[in-house]
Protein backbone atom coordinates (compact mmCIF):
# COMPACT_ATOMS: atom_id res chain seq x y z
CA UNK A 1 0.00 0.00 0.00
CA UNK A 2 1.00 3.24 -1.11
CA UNK A 3 2.10 6.49 0.83
CA UNK A 4 -0.92 7.75 -0.74
CA UNK A 5 -3.48 5.23 0.37
CA UNK A 6 -2.21 5.34 3.97
CA UNK A 7 -2.85 8.92 4.40
CA UNK A 8 -6.28 8.32 2.73
CA UNK A 9 -7.26 5.84 5.45
CA UNK A 10 -5.92 8.07 7.96
CA UNK A 11 -8.19 10.92 6.88
CA UNK A 12 -11.27 8.57 5.99
CA UNK A 13 -10.84 7.29 9.96
CA UNK A 14 -10.26 11.01 10.97
CA UNK A 15 -13.82 11.78 9.01
CA UNK A 16 -15.54 8.78 10.29
CA UNK A 17 -14.92 9.65 13.91
CA UNK A 18 -16.10 13.26 13.57
CA UNK A 19 -18.94 12.52 11.68
CA UNK A 20 -20.05 10.20 14.07
CA UNK A 21 -19.20 12.04 16.50
CA UNK A 22 -21.08 15.00 15.86
CA UNK A 23 -24.36 13.33 14.67
CA UNK A 24 -24.72 10.56 17.20
CA UNK A 25 -23.09 12.65 20.86
CA UNK A 26 -26.03 15.06 20.60
CA UNK A 27 -28.23 12.48 20.17
CA UNK A 28 -27.86 10.60 24.10
CA UNK A 29 -26.79 12.63 27.49
CA UNK A 30 -23.21 12.48 28.80
CA UNK A 31 -22.74 8.61 30.13
CA UNK A 32 -22.84 7.43 33.48
CA UNK A 33 -22.48 4.08 34.95
CA UNK A 34 -25.63 4.53 36.83
CA UNK A 35 -27.11 6.17 33.42
CA UNK A 36 -26.16 2.74 31.65
CA UNK A 37 -27.67 0.69 33.94
CA UNK A 38 -31.11 0.86 32.95
CA UNK A 39 -30.20 -0.20 28.93
CA UNK A 40 -27.60 -3.14 30.40
CA UNK A 41 -31.04 -4.18 32.48
CA UNK A 42 -32.83 -4.44 29.29
CA UNK A 43 -30.32 -6.69 27.76
CA UNK A 44 -30.03 -8.89 30.80
CA UNK A 45 -33.66 -9.01 31.42
CA UNK A 46 -33.82 -10.08 27.50
CA UNK A 47 -31.36 -12.99 27.64
CA UNK A 48 -32.80 -14.21 31.19
CA UNK A 49 -36.33 -14.57 29.30
CA UNK A 50 -34.38 -16.43 26.63
CA UNK A 51 -32.70 -18.89 28.43
CA UNK A 52 -35.71 -19.66 30.80
CA UNK A 53 -37.87 -20.83 27.78
CA UNK A 54 -35.36 -22.48 26.98
CA UNK A 55 -34.64 -24.45 30.34
CA UNK A 56 -38.80 -24.73 30.85
CA UNK A 57 -38.32 -26.72 27.52
CA UNK A 58 -36.50 -29.12 28.79
CA UNK A 59 -38.36 -29.01 31.77
CA UNK A 60 -40.88 -30.97 29.83
CA UNK A 61 -42.09 -34.42 29.69
CA UNK A 62 -38.96 -36.42 27.52
CA UNK A 63 -42.33 -37.46 25.25
CA UNK A 64 -43.48 -33.97 24.76
CA UNK A 65 -42.85 -32.76 20.92
CA UNK A 66 -41.85 -29.08 20.75
CA UNK A 67 -44.36 -27.38 18.24
CA UNK A 68 -44.30 -24.67 16.61
CA UNK A 69 -45.89 -22.08 19.54
CA UNK A 70 -43.18 -23.48 21.10
CA UNK A 71 -40.54 -22.54 18.43
CA UNK A 72 -42.45 -19.28 17.85
CA UNK A 73 -42.14 -17.96 21.45
CA UNK A 74 -38.28 -19.04 21.46
CA UNK A 75 -37.71 -17.71 18.16
CA UNK A 76 -39.02 -14.13 19.37
CA UNK A 77 -37.45 -14.08 22.52
CA UNK A 78 -33.76 -14.93 20.50
CA UNK A 79 -35.12 -12.02 18.11
CA UNK A 80 -35.14 -9.30 21.15
CA UNK A 81 -32.23 -10.66 23.17
CA UNK A 82 -29.92 -10.60 19.69
CA UNK A 83 -31.86 -7.05 18.91
CA UNK A 84 -30.93 -5.23 22.45
CA UNK A 85 -27.78 -7.42 22.82
CA UNK A 86 -26.35 -5.92 19.45
CA UNK A 87 -27.50 -2.48 20.70
CA UNK A 88 -24.97 -3.06 23.50
CA UNK A 89 -22.23 -3.87 21.58
CA UNK A 90 -22.88 -0.47 19.20
CA UNK A 91 -22.90 1.00 22.31
CA UNK A 92 -19.47 0.07 23.87
CA UNK A 93 -18.49 0.78 20.44
CA UNK A 94 -19.56 4.26 19.92
CA UNK A 95 -18.08 4.59 23.35
CA UNK A 96 -14.37 2.93 22.52
CA UNK A 97 -14.45 5.06 19.29
CA UNK A 98 -15.07 8.32 21.34
CA UNK A 99 -18.66 8.84 19.39
CA UNK A 100 -20.26 9.82 23.05
CA UNK A 101 -19.15 11.90 25.79
CA UNK A 102 -18.34 10.37 29.21
CA UNK A 103 -19.22 11.38 32.25
CA UNK A 104 -15.53 11.10 34.40
CA UNK A 105 -15.86 8.98 37.61
CA UNK A 106 -15.81 11.15 40.70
Amino acid sequence: MGQNNNRLLMELERSMRSINREIINPQIHELTIDGLRPVLRLVAQARARYLKAFFDLGDRPSDDEIDSDDLARLEKLRREYDELSDAARALETAIQRGYLDVQPER
